[in-house]
């Protein structure tokens, strides 16, 4: 891509560029990242799917909690932005990121699981006993994690989670994460999807806690056809979940370097990711700023 805005950081999908001492342009590319590894494959429209999923979020949580969004709209953008960025950047306000992912899972799979069958916990909270994979959890919780740059997220206890943000601050975003997933997860099932689990990002302004990075994207988040769905049964989805069993297929130790993606696995996840964008919006995905 083509911009005189200065380069300041590159994340697994996100690049993010300066515009002045309060504003970033924050473009989401094609990378696709599975178990905190990038692929070498990047798969088409993802960037501006994502974009396209958030901003639909972003709308749609704006009384819950304020975010960064300042424009999606290519002919806001600030001179010497890439005309190709359109459909797959933000212009944002500037925050402190606060260094806690915020997860919460309305469904036991993933991770959870696995903890959860190792020693009936999850993050270290203990759940009922006999649950299956996918069983619906009895109330939505919160599992934060660390935030790493590179490498893997580590689960964190309560108290963990406190020693790192502080006490009232994790009270905030566990209410602030609990809030914005339930209105996400009502929204997908009026929809015949359901929200199994997400992650949030946070990051502070002027004394504010602001939802930052991405929305309830097939990135962050696990979707499952609620038709489909049914206790200890892996159902599928219209997220990485298609990525990430194929990549356990190929007994894959999620260290790099990744397997390489076949062209049907690109093909199948780009599909995947529009049709979550149009389930949930009812929008045509060719119609956002093509």
């Amino acid at each position: 891509m083509t911009t005189t805005l200065p380069h300041l950081y590159s994340g697994k999908v996100r690049d993010l560029y300066e515009v002045d001492a309060g504003h970033l342009m924050m473009v989401a590319s094609d990378r696709l990242s599975a178990f905190d590894v990038i692929m070498e494959e990047p798969v088409p429209d993802k960037g501006r799917v994502l974009t396209a999923v958030s901003s639909f979020f972003f709308d749609r949580t704006l009384d819950l909690v304020a975010n960064h969004v300042v424009t999606v709209d290519p002919a806001e953008f600030p001179e010497g932005s890439d005309p190709a960025w359109a459909g797959r950047a933000m212009l944002v306000y500037r925050t402190t990121p606060v260094r806690m992912e915020c997860i919460v899972r309305g469904y036991l799979f993933g991770g959870a699981w696995r903890e959860y069958q190792a020693t009936g916990t999850v993050n270290g909270t203990p759940l009922p006993p006999g649950m299956q994979e996918a069983d619906r959890l009895r109330t939505p919780i919160f599992t934060p994690s660390t935030k790493a740059d590179a490498g893997h997220d580590e689960p964190l206890t309560r108290a963990d989670g406190e020693a790192l943000v502080g006490v009232e601050m994790y009270a905030e975003l566990e209410r602030l994460a609990l809030a914005i997933y339930q209105r996400a997860a009502e929204y997908a099932a009026r929809k015949g999807i359901i929200l199994a689990d997400t992650k949030f990002e946070f990051g502070e302004r002027n004394g504010e806690i602001l939802l930052i990075d991405e929305v309830c994207t097939p990135d962050s988040s696990r979707y499952w056809p609620a038709d489909a769905w049914k206790p200890g049964v892996v159902p599928p989805s219209y997220d990485k979940q298609y990525v990430r069993d194929f990549l356990d297929a190929t007994g894959w130790d999620h260290t790099p370097p990744p397997p390489a993606l076949p062209g049907e696995v690109i093909a199948g996840t780009q599909a995947r990711y529009v049709e979550a964008y149009e389930r949930l919006t009812g929008r045509a995905f060719a119609d956002w700023y093509a």
